[in-house]
């Protein structure tokens, strides 16, 4: 099997797998899970995992998808199936494929957000009036069916039908021409709109004149390691912030999905994959840490009050599409920052968005032998689909939360541990380590080797089971009584199954090519 496309530079690798992994994670998800858990206190558990699980499974996804990349593999199912032998494998791969999909399906909906409110401010459409109404006008969250009552007028799904299509044409454009263009023009853009809007954050002083709502407040409760009320050791004897800081640095580096390991097939064989990782994985963590923590919890907190927090964190977007316009709303120029605010989330999820498609289309062409368009054709059926589902179903979110809550929290870890343990246990830490260093210009510490062996495989172990202890037993439950997890369930096991059989058809083709290699190796031995 001959790989048909390589990045056209290293910085090209670097900035794709950037742009997959910064996206609605870091500028929602990351400021309102450290504002919950403690402020500078949730920094040490996620610390700890960024060192101990981000950096392990990031250098181990792209090892592996290098390893089998030029073996003339680029999807998980092929990756796995490459490097471990085993047909079993194959199928274990298909479900990263199935993950990256089911994620699409929704997150595209979230992208179709973004926009509309870019739009908005750009239209000068958001004013202090209707900030708190316009996310349940924007979402539909009062009623299933809200967002096709004017059919395709209604300006949401306008908005998520635009983003579909433009994800769409950059993944039909392929990886160089499609992903890797797109990545150099919108990863600087992103940066630039950010640090904009933080220096506008960090030069209002105290705007409001209320006591406590200062910028210096705003960052006091970002990153001081106690909380009023709570001391260090409380915040830290928590479970539940060790277990949300994993998941964290999960959701913000894709990590698990196979998103990484597929871009890092198309790297040449001496491309250096250690700092090319490194970079990216610290890239992301500029993004999350520097840029959206030094910059959304301090506005909120300087325009709403500290205590705004205690009452509107039970979602990870609600600091973004309920906070923010208020702040945006009371901001000098507030219209202008508004617009860049949610254009930078829009740029940020199309370059998350376009990466979870590149690996469905990867198994389609590389394992049914389908053409670009062919496969582009099928995975947007597929994800058109649950994209419509989603849209429809958007009571209180519930498909949306639905689906989110079985990617994000039981496949994503599952996922990760089978891509540390074919790194470290079935590839071998030797021969993975020989191979992560091959053309670099780093030296990996040495004891990463002891660490990505036993450390991360352990520490996932104990966060997921702390995880399942504490959350599975009520979600049995909601399941047994509620028509639209049953039927979001229902598309997830679809797409497993789709995936699966495509897998199964791979694994024919795939052996038979083999054996007509081996038989052509053995004639010309004869010969």
């Amino acid at each position: 099997m001959q790989k048909k496309e390589n990045w056209g530079t290293p910085f090209g690798a670097i900035l794709a797998v950037t742009g997959s992994a910064v996206g609605l994670g870091n500028y929602l998800r990351f400021p309102g899970q450290a504002a919950l858990y403690g402020g500078g206190a949730f920094m040490i558990p996620y610390i700890t995992a960024f060192f101990l699980l981000g950096l392990p499974i990031a250098w181990a996804e792209w090892t592996i998808g290098r390893y089998a990349g030029i073996r003339g593999y680029n999807s998980a199912p092929g990756i796995f199936r490459c490097i471990t032998g085993s047909r079993k494998m194959a199928y274990a791969g298909s479900i990263c494929v199935s993950l990256t999909t089911l994620i699409f399906a929704y997150y595209v909906l979230v992208e179709g957000w973004c926009l509309l409110y870019a739009f908005r401010y750009l239209c000068g459409r958001m004013s202090a009036a209707d900030t708190t109404q316009t996310f349940a006008a924007v979402s539909g969250v009062q009623t299933d069916g809200a967002l096709f009552q004017n059919g395709l007028l209604n300006p949401t799904l306008l908005c998520m039908l635009v983003c579909f299509v433009f994800n769409f044409f950059l993944i039909y454009r392929g990886v160089v021409k499609g992903i890797e263009k797109f990545c150099f023009i919108a990863m600087p853009a992103l940066l630039i709109c950010s640090v904009i809007i933080l220096i506008r954050v960090l030069t209002l002083g105290n705007p409001t004149g209320t006591e406590g709502q200062s910028v210096l407040n705003g960052l006091g409760y970002m990153w001081n390691p106690s909380q009023p009320g709570k001391t260090l050791i409380q915040t830290l004897s928590n479970p539940q912030a060790w277990i949300a800081a994993a998941g964290q640095i999960f959701f913000s580096l894709s990590l698990g999905m196979g998103c990484i390991c597929t871009y890092a097939s198309y790297s040449k064989r001496n491309d250096d994959i250690a700092l090319s990782s490194l970079t990216a994985a610290v890239g992301n963590e500029f993004c999350e840490v520097v840029l959206a923590g030094l910059t959304i919890v301090p506005a909120a907190v300087i325009f709403l009050g500290a205590s705004f927090f205690q009452e509107n964190l039970n979602s990870s977007f609600s600091i973004g599409f309920n906070a923010l316009p208020n702040v945006f709303a009371l901001m000098p120029f507030g219209q202008f920052f508004g617009f860049l605010f949610f254009f930078l989330l829009f740029l940020a999820a199309t370059t998350s968005s376009i990466s979870m498609l590149q690996p469905g289309i990867a198994l389609l062409e590389e394992g049914l032998k389908l053409s670009r368009k062919s496969s582009t054709a099928v995975m947007g059926v597929i994800t058109f689909a649950g994209a419509v589902f989603t849209a429809y179903f958007t009571h209180n979110l519930t498909a949306l939360d639905t689906l989110d809550f079985w990617c994000a929290n039981i496949l994503i870890f599952l996922m990760a541990g089978v891509q540390i343990v074919v790194f470290g246990w079935i590839l071998g830490i030797g021969k993975g380590m020989e191979e992560l260093e091959r053309g670099a210009q780093i030296k990996i510490p040495a004891f990463y080797r002891f660490v990505m062996k036993y450390i991360t495989p352990l520490y996932l172990i104990i966060v997921f089971l702390a995880w399942a202890y504490l959350k599975l037993p009520d979600y049995f439950g909601i399941i047994a009584g509620n028509a639209v997890v049953q039927m979001s369930l229902a598309y997830i096991a679809f797409v497993m199954i789709f995936n699966f059989f495509v897998t199964s058809q791979s694994l024919v083709r795939w052996e038979k090519d083999e054996k007509l290699e081996h038989g052509q190796n053995v004639a010309d031995g004869e010969l």
